[in-house]
């Protein structure tokens, strides 16, 4: 793994931290390399089961994409895979759980965006800084369901940062937690998802999918299909088994 990208694994829980403080991590071309190989392995891995990208220092957890790189390569419209993407339109069928550490702004907000669950610390931030350099931010277009419209408008028109209270009060964050207790209090809630039945928990990702872009009326008549062949699993019968005996179930992921 790269330098700039520190990668551990922990039980099924691998941890990616990018790592250019002095850059307040800001995404460069040897970053996004790393960290879309990295996405990729944790996408392909069966034994891996939950990621959680977070960034090194205390100022922030990432800037977004590195202006200075991008001002030296007079870049205009950025091709779609420049920032670093992390599956097919931005979908993964595994949790993600992003744990802001500083300020998350631009791509940084896009990253901390990505996470299926976000944890803050209570020194955390939050901007779509894009309006200030006149660049874009075409990966806002979920926030359309996930905030109200004058939340958004705040966000987008003024550029502004809000603090990882205001964030946690629109829905944006989880939890927020002192600095010290960010990466062990995120370890502890991607165990506590690693521990489910993996064929569920990909369900419920591509239920959360389908819901978030097609209504409940659309969602509801697909969703015995999403579920179907985990209905018909072996984990299905560990399950119960499991419970049953009162053990902890061993997942086959089949």
């Amino acid at each position: 793994m790269s330098a700039v990208l520190l990668r551990e694994v922990r039980d099924g829980v691998v941890l990616l931290t990018l790592n250019r403080p002095e850059q307040r991590n800001a995404v460069n071309q040897e970053l996004r390399t790393a960290l879309a190989e990295a996405m990729h392995d944790f996408a392909v891995d069966d034994d891996l089961r939950v990621a959680i990208i977070t960034g090194s220092g205390d100022r922030s957890f990432c800037a977004g994409a590195d202006l200075k790189e991008m001002a030296g390569n007079k870049t205009k419209q950025p091709p779609r895979d420049y920032f670093a993407e992390f599956g097919p339109d931005d979908f993964l069928p595994k949790p993600v759980i992003t744990a802001v550490n500083g300020t998350a702004y631009a791509g940084g907000f896009r990253m901390a965006q990505f996470g299926d669950l976000c944890l803050a610390s209570t020194t955390a931030s939050f901007a779509i800084s894009e309006a200030k350099w006149s660049r874009g931010a075409p990966w806002a277009a979920p926030l359309t369901r996930m905030l109200p419209r004058r939340v958004l408008a705040e966000l987008l028109l003024t550029a502004q940062p809000i603090t990882a209270q205001r964030a946690y009060e629109v829905g944006l964050v989880n939890e927020i937690v002192e600095p010290a207790d960010l990466v062990p209090r995120a370890w502890e809630v991607a165990r506590t998802i690693a521990d489910n039945a993996p064929l569920s928990i990909a369900a419920f990702k591509w239920l959360m999918r389908v819901g978030g872009e097609a209504g409940v009326g659309a969602t509801s008549a697909v969703a015995s299909e999403i579920f179907r062949h985990v209905y018909d699993s072996e984990d299905a019968i560990e399950g119960p088994l499991a419970f049953r005996e009162g053990r902890k179930p061993n997942w086959r992921n089949r």
